[in-house]
């Protein structure tokens, strides 16, 4: 799915290279639809709604057997114990297939993800992407991605050894915040072009431009 123009790209593109010509540092930016399939997460939710319909058979049994008369041409019939175990089974099987299809739809799947994952999620995939596409690609370790997830909801700012060892994490607040208010507007290129302009900042005041700088990674925006 793309969430930009090529137009809103080639702006996201253009704030990277003027935000580069004062700094040494080299912003990387990727946006994501999502950080993981959270097929695990799909997998528990089906699990534990199977679970809780069968711990609800011993307790009230009739729930489970009486609409199974309809096999019986509605007559009551005095049930066994492996009918009964094997209606159980049945009920376990079908909850759990029934459910993990609902979450093939995407909105319902999400919103059943809990917050802490999507957040460990997207922290760990942009870190993985850090590691490929920027980490210790600059001569001097000062390499910095800008990463949304889209479906996800959640932004995260990636430094190299350099930047981090001189800029607190605290120091990107700011541009989060800037990024944020143009997100919430639905405004992503706007959001992503606000965060490389403060990030561009920061940079140009710790990691001024040498006059033998020269352009180390791409300034494209990558969309995955």
């Amino acid at each position: 799915m793309a969430y930009l123009t090529e137009a809103e790209h080639e702006r996201v593109s253009a704030a990277v290279a003027e935000a580069e010509l004062t700094t040494s540092g080299e912003i990387v930016t990727i946006i994501a639809d999502r950080s993981d399939g959270y097929a695990d997460v799909a997998l528990a939710w089906s699990a534990l709604v199977s679970f809780l319909l069968l711990s609800l058979v011993p307790l009230a049994p009739h729930l489970l057997l009486e609409p199974l008369a309809v096999f019986h041409g509605g007559w009551n019939v005095e049930w066994e114990a492996s009918g009964i175990l094997v209606a159980a089974a049945a009920l376990g099987i079908v909850s759990f297939l029934l459910m993990l299809a609902l979450q093939l739809w995407e909105p319902i799947k999400f919103r059943l993800i809990p917050n802490r994952i999507k957040t460990d999620r997207a922290e760990n995939r942009a870190i993985a992407l850090f590691k490929v596409g920027a980490e210790r690609r600059t001569h001097g370790r000062t390499g910095i991605l800008i990463y949304l997830s889209m479906r996800e909801h959640r932004a995260e700012i990636v430094a190299d050894e350099a930047i981090a060892d001189k800029v607190s994490p605290d120091v990107w607040g700011d541009a989060m915040a800037a990024m944020l208010a143009q997100l919430k507007q639905g405004r992503t290129a706007d959001g992503m072009i606000a965060a490389v302009q403060k990030v561009g900042g920061v940079l140009s005041e710790h990691f001024p431009r040498a006059e033998d700088d020269r352009n180390e990674l791409p300034d494209r925006l990558i969309e995955l």
